[in-house]
């Protein structure tokens, strides 16, 4: 799956999982990435509102984002 950044430089991980409708709420995207659950460009990662810019790779579940 890709992501295309518009307006913005960077969008925080927890918004990115909700944006695309990976989580059902921001609260759930927050408790999903402080377990552990989400990985940015292969390293596991738990801060929440971690910068994504182009060129990440995040990995949630099953799927693979690539952000452009």
């Amino acid at each position: 799956m890709e992501f295309t950044l518009r307006d913005s430089e960077f969008i925080p991980l927890n918004n990115l999982l909700k944006v695309l409708q990976l989580v059902g709420t921001g609260g759930e995207a927050n408790i999903r990435i402080e377990n552990g659950e989400a990985r940015v460009n292969g390293a596991v990662e738990t801060q929440k509102r971690k910068k994504i810019r182009p060129g990440d790779l995040v990995q949630f579940e099953r799927m693979t984002i690539k952000i452009l």
